[in-house]
């Protein structure tokens, strides 16, 4: 991300102006887009201005009122500008992708003038009502997903993704800038407090396993605020030593236990990895069977194309099954229940074919999967594995569930290599390009002929 950025500023100062693309930052909540933004802006010695367009439904809100109605005002470009008092700033515009549409017009359509190089050198404010060159802006766009940004709009954008942190990188970030900050905010100095490796580890594991930082920073403001306390009252000896022994006296039991870590514990249960607008996800997929006519009973909030991937593994895993020592009528005298826990949570995209796939089969076929192993994938009914997207997000959601083995489709060996070494460390991946591969892999099982 940091070299993409530079490329980006490098060939500005080799142009000697600002016109071009406008940097989009994507990723989950609490990855750092904003502070990106901020130290683009310090390290190019400009003002920063920053406003959110997140439920923004009136395009006078980018465009200005006309002078004619009580209360009328420049809109948010003209008004940085007045704020800011510098014809080249840095604009941050947060939360791009939920903006909204409403009888009172579509800002995504109005920012377009505002962004576009090929326009925005006569952008006209309807308040000013007269073409203003706000060219030299550097506009810097935030989001979670690219899923809701208007096609136009992101066709003008230049996409970096941040994905998440894996715990090595959380304890960096937190030794370098999250204690110093959050000391600063509580009112203690280092001597106050000391943490060990291990603490500032059991963390990242156990309180704050998701993508971001969000809630590993609230962690420390937790530790800090009783430490203030202990201080304040002189119940402690200075400094105060954070250790793994200690931590739940300050945090509380674990959110996330050790024994808590997604493992296969019999036949039907796989693991399979997601990508979600907060980062990559570990999916347990599970299947039963119970004595009665044939079916397949899906639950778990899935989505349509969720839905069309699990027939399409019930279909592929019957095709082949007598490839595979499986009962001819096992499908036809048991009725299947496949569910992905979690319920409540909405989830749809093509990527879990293979683990529904592999599910059926462990249940049908009554054998574990390997253990410690994941896999991602989308399957077609002649049992081809088909590419995914998100990768890096996944194999870092591996990394913080302790999977040592990663099937994925050989279609995605590009993005494979684009991930970073120490990411991809202790962890070994497959590429399949066919679903006996994934049996062969997770089940050590060959076909019959």
């Amino acid at each position: 991300m940091k070299d993409r950025i530079i490329e980006y500023l490098a060939v500005r100062k080799m142009k000697q102006d600002t016109k071009g693309s406008i940097i989009c930052l994507v990723g989950p909540p609490g990855v750092g887009k904003t502070s990106v933004g901020q130290s683009i802006a310090r390290a190019l010695h400009k003002e920063f201005f920053r406003f959110s367009v997140g439920g923004m439904r009136d395009e006078a809100e980018i465009k200005g009122h006309r002078r004619t109605y009580i209360g009328a005002m420049p809109g948010k470009v003209i008004q940085g500008l007045r704020i800011v008092k510098s014809k080249n700033p840095v604009f941050m515009i947060d939360e791009i992708d939920k903006m909204g549409v409403s009888f009172q017009g579509d800002p995504s359509s109005a920012l377009l003038e505002a962004l576009d190089p090929e326009q925005n050198y006569a952008f006209r404010d309807h308040y000013l009502d007269v073409p203003f060159d706000v060219s030299n802006i550097l506009f810097i766009v935030t989001a979670n997903t690219l899923d809701t940004i208007p096609r136009p709009l992101l066709d003008r954008m230049e996409v970096i993704r941040l994905s998440g942190y894996i715990s090595d990188e959380k304890l960096a970030i937190a030794r370098k800038y999250l204690i110093p900050k959050s000391l600063k905010a509580a009112g203690l100095k280092r001597k106050h407090i000391r943490y060990s490796v291990k603490a500032l580890r059991a963390i990242a594991d156990e309180y704050a396993r998701e993508a971001g930082m969000r809630n590993y920073e609230k962690a420390l403001d937790r530790i800090h605020r009783k430490v203030a306390k202990e201080v304040i009252l002189e119940q402690t000896e200075l400094p105060v030593q954070i250790t793994p022994e200690n931590l739940h006296a300050y945090l509380g039991q674990p959110v996330f236990r050790e024994d808590e870590i997604m493992q296969a514990t019999k036949a039907g249960i796989i693991i399979g990895l997601a990508w979600t607008h907060f980062g990559g996800d570990t999916l347990m997929i599970e299947a039963i069977n119970m004595r009665g006519k044939g079916g397949l009973k899906l639950t778990g909030k899935m989505g349509d194309v969720m839905q069309e991937s699990a027939n399409i593994a019930y279909s592929y895993v019957r095709h082949i099954a007598h490839r595979y020592g499986i009962k001819q009528n096992f499908f036809d005298t048991h009725m299947i229940h496949l569910h992905i826990p979690e319920g409540a949570t909405p989830k749809d995209g093509p990527s879990a074919g293979i683990t529904m796939a592999a599910s059926l089969f462990s249940l049908a076929r009554n054998k574990k999967v390997k253990a410690r192993l994941a896999m991602t994938g989308e399957l077609s009914l002649s049992g081809k594995v088909l590419p995914v997207g998100g990768l890096k997000e996944k194999t870092i959601a591996a990394r913080r569930n302790r999977i040592k083995e990663i099937i994925i489709p050989k279609s995605n060996l590009r993005d494979l290599e684009e991930i970073p070494e120490h990411v991809k460390k202790g962890i070994t991946f497959h590429l399949v390009s066919t679903m006996e591969e994934v049996i062969s892999i997770a089940f050590s099982l060959e076909p019959r002929g």
